[in-house]
Formats: C-alpha cells, structure tokens, sequence
C-alpha cells in the first residue's frame, strides 16, 4: 500500500540541511509530541492488537509490559509517561514499523535504512572509495613517469 506524501514532510535534503546546520534553536530536540504520535500510528496500522503488541514486546525483552504501560506512553495527557528507549526495539520488531525509530534517528542526524538497503547504500560508497583509490592511483602513476622521464 503506497502512501500519498505528507505536504507538511520535509523533502530529505531539507532534513539534511536542518541537520548539518550549526544553529539548533532551545526545545528543537523535544520530540515527545512526535514521537508519541509515531507510536500511535504505528499501533493504528498494525494488525495486532494493543495487548498482542505489548504480549509480543513482553516475550522479546523479557520483561512484563502492559497494555496500561503501552497506553500512558501514548496519551498526550501523560507528560510524565515517557517511552523507554530500550523497548523500541521490541516495539518496531512486534509492530512491523520502524517509525518511532525513524523519529529518533532523524533528531541525531542519522538515518535509518532496511538491511538491504544499507546494504546498497555500503555498496556504492566501496564504489565511491574505489573510484577515488583509481584516481589517487593514475595521479601517481603520472607523478611517477614524470619524474622517471625527467631522470632519463
């Protein structure tokens, strides 16, 4: 299922932009609103249930989380309930969505990539390195006929 573009959604090179830029205004880390929102979208578009999600989180991490827990993390109401990092995991695993993940990476700077597109993304930059090896390479090459030439 294809999703339509959020207007609002910055394109990634303003991303980029935002984040290479060295003036990062007070509170332009507060995520909270964002990723709670992140969390709540990823539960709407899961076929499991809220108390088959936090079941399966429970099972992988091995500790109990409750439905309860699930639902004060959510709730814009519960400024205090924040959700822990160290269960994300768990939750993109037990949801099927990396979004909330996405949330946190895209604040530090970092993306967030499937396995087989990181691995693409490995792959040119090798080609990319190899490129530059090739130039380094003939530049020396020519450097070295120079003087070689220069001797004779």
């Amino acid at each position: 299922m294809k999703r339509k573009p959020d207007p609002g959604q910055l394109s990634i090179f303003d991303v980029i932009r935002k984040i290479n830029s060295h003036d990062k205004p007070s509170g332009s880390f507060d995520i909270d609103r964002e990723l709670r929102e992140a969390i709540s979208a990823s539960l709407k578009q899961c076929s499991l249930s809220r108390y088959q999600v936090v079941a399966r989180m429970s099972e992988l991490i091995g500790t109990d989380i409750t439905k309860t827990m699930l639902d004060s993390w959510t709730a814009e109401s519960k400024e205090l309930h924040r959700f822990p990092a160290i269960f994300l995991p768990a939750f993109c695993e037990a949801t099927g969505s990396t979004e909330p993940l996405k949330v946190l990476a895209r604040t530090a700077g970092v993306f967030i990539l499937p396995g087989s597109e990181a691995l693409r993304s490995e792959i040119q930059h090798l080609e990319e390195e190899i490129s530059r090896k090739r130039k380094e390479k003939q530049r020396r090459q020519a450097f070295l006929s120079e003087i070689e030439g220069g001797e004779l």
